[in-house]
């Protein structure tokens, strides 16, 4: 299996609001830059977007080390998911799993790969965590711009 390090980072201006997302997979020596954005979403749904887009890049089954600095995504994946599978994507009080829709897309886009999901804090210095942080407020004001003079309520 190709070995790949995979650092995600998403976020959103307001909560909920315009959003972006991004991905840096490294491997052999080369580097992959991915991202995109939402006009109305949240901080935790771009998370898992960048995410699964991450994912979504490999071609084949790999030998992955995935940072983020989301806790949400990184218990959810690791330790929440099962759980929320075996109950019918219920949460313990027996309410829907918020973000379904992006967790079961993970849920399949994890499968094949061996991974180590890695919490790496955020805003301290690592370099591409950093980096996934600039692109993610790129896809953010890419965002902005082509909503300007869109009204509320408008198609998206």
């Amino acid at each position: 299996m190709k070995k790949v390090t995979i650092y995600t980072d998403g976020g959103c201006h307001g909560n909920p609001g315009p959003g972006g997302w991004a991905a840096v997979l490294l491997w052999n020596g080369r580097t992959k830059e991915l991202n995109g954005g939402d006009p109305a979403t949240t901080n935790n749904r771009m998370e898992l977007q960048a995410a699964i887009a991450g994912l979504g890049a490999l071609r084949e089954p790999c030998e992955i080390e995935f940072f983020t600095d989301s806790e949400y995504l990184r218990k959810g994946i690791t330790e929440w998911i099962k759980g929320w599978k075996a109950r019918g994507w219920q949460t313990r009080q027996k309410t829907p799993v918020k973000n379904d829709d992006l967790w079961r897309a993970l849920d399949d886009a994890v499968q094949g790969h061996s991974i180590v999901w890695r919490w790496v804090k955020g805003h301290a210095g690592n370099h591409y965590n950093e980096r996934c942080d600039v692109l993610a407020g790129e896809a953010i004001a890419r965002v902005k711009k082509e909503r300007r003079g869109v009204p509320v309520g408008a198609g998206v």
